[in-house]
């Protein structure tokens, strides 16, 4: 089976039994071989890099060490964080700049709703995700005003 490539329409990438993920995207559901790491470190090798590279470039610019957000292509602005270290087999992967609105839901989860009004409940406290977000948001804008300035 082909690998997954992550792209415009993907919106999360979450862990589904060992070694499988739930692709979520703006029309389409599926499952893949391959867990919500693989996918990811296969789409940044498949957009030119890999995802240490793009791990360490996160690490420089927003001066975190751990759960970095990942720009998986930043033509396309593809900006992906994750939900727990990337070694929990839980982890998942969401595109921050689908989502909508995001919500405290139940103890300890929140409700991510995104612009197509799908909408996932992860296990993950409200603070934690607006943590993620602000991190993910702040690592694209770094990067978008870098690029203007260069041009």
């Amino acid at each position: 089976m082909k690998e997954y490539e992550i792209n415009e329409g993907t919106l999360a990438i979450i862990a589904n039994g060992k070694g499988k993920s739930r692709i979520i995207e703006d029309s389409n559901n599926y499952v893949v071989d391959q867990s919500p790491f693989d996918v990811m470190e296969h789409s940044c090798k498949y957009f030119g890099s890999s995802y240490e590279g793009r791990k360490q470039g996160s690490k420089e610019v927003i001066g975190a060490n751990y759960k970095l957000p990942i720009i998986v292509e930043d033509g396309r602005n593809l900006v992906f964080f994750p939900t727990t270290s990337i070694e929990d087999e839980e982890c998942m992967w969401i595109a921050v700049n689908k989502i909508k609105t995001y919500e405290p839901f139940d103890y300890n989860t929140t409700k991510i709703t995104f612009y197509t009004n799908q909408f996932i409940i992860i296990p993950l406290s409200y603070r934690s995700v607006q943590n993620q977000i602000f991190r993910a948001t702040r690592l694209s804008y770094i990067i978008n005003e870098r690029k203007k300035k260069s041009n």
